[in-house]
């Protein structure tokens, strides 16, 4: 199976862009809203949580696991691609996957000037990780990030369509662009973001092309599973989709209609 995992609700955006391009394959989607948010957290206790979440999904059959998570992806999922999956996995099948990455490929290939920025929580900013993968990937590109750390509340809250969102909206668009006045392409980069994504279009000037994950990872992982035709042809095909969450059933099932359509039944799991 293929699985996504995030600290809560924000995954649930990839998920639905995945699966709506690769519908054939069973899902497994686990979100650890009992210690929700990652943003705000260290290096470590993040590292940590996510090892914890790998592990239950391969219990749970997983053979690729997707960080739908950009703070995740961020602050664990070098160490658990070098140091926990050959352990965890001697016979090499099985793969660990961030979003980081896919972003950046197709980020840097969007701009037309070479000047970007990123909107993240301020753990996904601290880490320098889109930096960082941007030197490696476009390293004539000039990255400005901006951390914004009420964004993910008004999402959870239910208040990201109403007017009180469009000070911090403004604010948090304002301060980006007041670090370069020559970006031209805006990556969301929390999984949260797109729920705000009109205000923000609304808010930034015209020109100026705004992403989201959900589909630039969708069309990656189509990519990867073309590559890796091993993985691909050992993964189930009966379109099915099981949710789990470490916190409420009910709560989740009720919250996650925000991201994603559809009935869901979701199950309590603690994690290994």
């Amino acid at each position: 199976m293929i699985a996504l995992f995030d600290s809560g609700y924000g995954g649930l955006t990839i998920f639905s862009s995945v699966r709506h391009l690769l519908p054939q394959y069973d899902y497994i989607y686990l979100g650890d809203n009992a210690r929700t948010p990652y943003g705000t957290r260290s290096f470590d206790v993040v590292y940590r949580f996510t090892l914890e979440a790998v592990k239950t999904l391969f219990g749970l059959g997983a053979e690729l696991v997707i960080l739908a998570c950009n703070t995740a992806s961020a602050k664990a999922l070098r160490t658990i691609q070098q140091v926990d999956l050959p352990r965890l996995d001697p016979t090499g099948r099985k793969r660990v996957l961030g979003i980081i990455r896919p972003s950046v490929e197709a980020l840097g290939s969007l701009t037309p000037s070479g000047h970007v920025g990123i909107m993240a929580t301020a753990g996904t900013v601290s880490s320098q990780s889109y930096v960082i993968e941007m030197s490696k990937f476009w390293p004539g590109v000039k990255v400005s990030q901006q951390a914004c750390p009420l964004w993910v509340p008004l999402v959870e809250n239910a208040e990201y369509n109403k007017p009180g969102a469009d000070y911090f909206v403004r604010k948090y668009t304002g301060e980006l662009l007041a670090q370069d006045p020559d970006i031209d392409t805006v990556m969301l980069a929390c999984t949260h973001y797109p729920l705000l994504a009109p205000k923000i279009s609304e808010a930034l000037p015209g020109g100026i092309r705004l992403l989201t994950q959900g589909d630039i990872v969708a069309r990656s992982l189509s990519d990867y599973l073309a590559r890796h035709t091993e993985l691909e042809m050992s993964l189930p095909r009966g379109g099915s989709a099981q949710f789990f969450t470490t916190e409420n059933p009910d709560k989740f099932a009720g919250t996650a209609s925000l991201f994603f359509d559809g009935g869901l039944i979701v199950r309590h799991i603690e994690m290994a």
